[in-house]
């Protein structure tokens, strides 16, 4: 890559290039990782995309191992320069609110710790002026007046007891010049000088060592004309005209936001100008700090700009660096070679699928599971550094395009076809066998199903209790737990925040209904909901409202694969948007590959060979040891012929017994390992998962 020195002008990257090579026919591909004229990826960290993906702060904190500097421009014109391990903070104009200002370092202190835990999220920078040090706490920005004023009223509530007679007002993008400073520090003491009533005054870099003074944040233009009003009679001596605020500047702020302890200031950008995008790069390649995504490192250049009225962070690094990150982050990097060979080869065709078509307008991708997971360098390991540098270039095309490498993690036993997940066909996607899925279950604990002497039930797993050796007159075994406090699971894991159904203790003993392995990738359990809950997660999800009470609920078609594409409720179709929908739809289930238990309902074989399908409830004739009578309240535990026994009880809930986890697209993760594992080269998994397509290196 290109050496980069603060000051020097460097050739930006073309977010545009590779589109242009695609649409020309000719897709270049660098040989190596290395190579500083190949192909970049851009990757938003933060961006409201709407309802697609939206992850907003109010502003990002940066820093550098080494020199690092930023500035507007597509050459990266070097407006800031920083010291190596300097942080400093940016931020994008737009609507505003202007929460409180203090001179109590305290009250402030307490302001911006109860700001950050609502939706409004606080920035708080220090202005000295002559008597002293104030304090100012800025929330937004808002996409529009309208929002920025509800948020003035939330703040207004949220902060009720400390504002002091204060009232949260709008701020906006509108503002008086004082004109230009020869430099920093003459525009500063113009500032500290100034007492602009309704309004605040800046320092305002406008090019590289060019300073200026800004007085305003008016709303619109009215107030900004009553504004330059006002400053014609108390700073006479100055000649205000109104802001270019078209062109890019930076708002220079002194933010005290991160350490509440005491007031600790930190340069902070404001990015202001229409479309104006801001590069931030360091001097020797090394990598950049972002707080805001868990203090990770990443190469390459950053993008700091304005969309939907909200900040968006966008990384631009070397596609062969940002498959480091990728793969590390997908798949295990202990895996076998070929299994993250193929994992590299599958994410370098969905990235330069998804650059080329610019998915989210400032980038092509993002950093979570909506593209693929990218972290940074911080986890990056031999392993995936050889895999993705082994495969280079290599992509995989149908028709003589790129197609979208798509992968989940475990297809449970048989891949999705495209039917089963989108509206159309796509042959590329097609369902094939995945018996080496399996893999994701190996060495797994198993977990007894239980039913407790006061009739609750659960799971317990194999290694803190034991079987008892005797056996209830149904002939389903007891057991015991090993030790004291062993917790009864409700279902066959352990679920971080969901409380245990019971503890039993040494010497306690209870009813085995069922064994089966850990819920994982593969084979898993999840429910049983009842009709509250599904009702609440199918809230907006489905083009007509479902029915309620959630009676009955099962379904009624399936694709290829055996994957759910139909689900009914008391009979009326589940109409999502599209059928892989049905997973977040149904309470975030793993996959569509799935049966549906009624907890409430029970199959009977007739003699005459006719299932009969019934539901639990008081008067329910059963067949006792000690003869037939009728139930009164509890639990009913019923066996198929296998021996297998489950609980039906009056809870009217379903549970969910499926396989696989994600949309079962394309490469399946752990299909991929144990096909590895078997022996099979990284083409071979490709081939197997991805139907017609080609592996090509240009």
């Amino acid at each position: 890559m290109m050496n980069k020195t603060p000051g020097t002008p460097r050739r930006p990257w073309g977010k545009g290039l590779l589109a242009g090579l695609l649409l020309a026919g000719a897709l270049h591909l660098p040989t190596s990782a290395d190579s500083g004229t190949g192909t970049n990826v851009r990757v938003a960290m933060f961006l409201d995309f709407g309802g697609t993906y939206k992850s907003v702060v109010p502003a990002v904190t940066l820093k550098a191992e080494s020199a690092w500097g930023a500035g507007p421009g597509a050459a990266g014109d070097n407006w800031i320069q920083l010291s190596p391990g300097e942080s400093a903070r940016f931020s994008v104009s737009g609507y505003k609110v202007k929460v409180m200002e203090s001179t109590d370092w305290n009250a402030i202190a307490a302001a911006i710790k109860k700001l950050q835990g609502t939706a409004d999220k606080p920035v708080a920078i220090l202005q000295k002026q002559s008597g002293g040090n104030r304090y100012l706490i800025y929330t937004g920005p808002y996409a529009s007046a309208a929002e920025a004023q509800k948020a003035a009223d939330r703040t207004a509530s949220a902060l009720s007891a400390s504002l002091k007679g204060q009232k949260p007002s709008v701020r906006g993008v509108h503002y008086a010049s004082a004109g230009n400073f020869a430099s920093k520090a003459e525009a500063e003491a113009v500032r500290a000088s100034l007492e602009v009533p309704n309004a605040e005054a800046f320092v305002v870099l406008t090019g590289p060592q060019q300073y200026s003074v800004w007085a305003g944040g008016a709303a619109n233009e009215a107030d900004l004309a009553e504004l330059k009003g006002q400053l014609a009679q108390t700073a006479p001596q100055l000649s205000w005209t109104t802001a270019n605020t078209s062109q890019p500047a930076l708002l220079v702020h002194s933010d005290v936001t991160l350490n509440l302890a005491a007031p600790s200031p930190m340069e902070h950008f404001e990015l202001s100008g229409t479309d104006a995008a801001l590069r931030v790069w360091d001097a020797e390649d090394s990598l950049i700090q972002v707080v805001e995504r868990s203090n990770r490192k990443y190469r390459g250049d950053f993008e700091i700009s304005r969309y939907n009225g909200q900040l968006a962070l966008v990384n631009e690094v070397p596609l062969e660096q940002y498959l480091y990150s990728v793969v590390a982050a997908e798949v295990p990097t202990s895996w076998p070679k070929e299994s993250l060979k193929a994992q590299a080869v599958a994410a370098r065709s969905y990235a330069m699928y998804n650059a080329s078509s610019n998915r989210f307008k400032v980038a092509g991708l993002v950093d979570t599971t909506l593209s693929q997971v990218y972290n940074g360098a911080e986890k990056e390991a031999d392993s995936v550094k050889q895999a993705v540098d082994s495969t280079a270039g290599e992509v995989l095309m149908a028709n003589g395009k790129v197609i979208e490498g798509i992968f989940s993690s475990n297809s449970g036993g048989a891949t999705a076809d495209s039917s089963e997940v989108w509206n159309s066909i796509d042959p590329v996607f097609s369902y094939v066998q995945s018996e080496e899925d399996q893999a994701a279950q190996a060495g797994l604990k198993s977990w007894y199903y239980v039913i407790l002497p006061n009739g609750k039930t659960g799971y317990v797993r194999e290694d803190q209790v034991e079987l008892t050796g005797a056996s209830t007159a149904a002939g389903l075994k007891k057991l015991t737990a090993k030790t004291n406090s062993v917790m009864v699971r409700p279902l066959p894991l352990v679920q971080s925040g969901v409380d245990a159904v019971a503890a039993i203790n040494a010497g306690d003993q209870a009813i085995v209904l069922d064994k089966q392995v850990e819920s994982n990738a593969y084979a898993w359990i999840r429910g049983p909901f009842n009709s509250e809950q599904l009702e609440k997660a199918l809230k907006g999800k489905t083009s007509t409202p479902v029915p309620s009470p959630i009676t009955s609920l099962e379904v009624t078609q399936r694709g290829p694969s055996g994957r759910a594409i139909e689900v009914k409720a008391n009979g009326q179709v589940i109409d999502v948007k599209y059928p892989d929908a049905l997973r977040s739809a149904l309470n975030g289930l793993p996959s569509t590959l799935f049966d549906i238990v009624p907890t409430g309902r029970y199959t009977v074989q007739g003699a005459d060979g006719v299932a009969t399908s019934k539901a639990v409830s008081d008067g329910t004739q059963i067949l006792a040891a000690s003869g037939s009578k009728n139930l009164s309240g509890g639990n009913l535990v019923v066996m198929d012929g296998k021996g297998a026994a489950r609980v039906v009880d009056e809870s009217r809930s379903f549970l969910f017994i499926g396989k696989g986890n994600g949309h079962g697209l394309g490469l399946s993760q752990w299909g991929a390992k144990g096909m590895a594992d078997a022996g099979y080269d990284y083409r071979k998994i490709l081939q197997h998962y991805y139907q017609n397509a080609t592996i090509v290196k240009e």
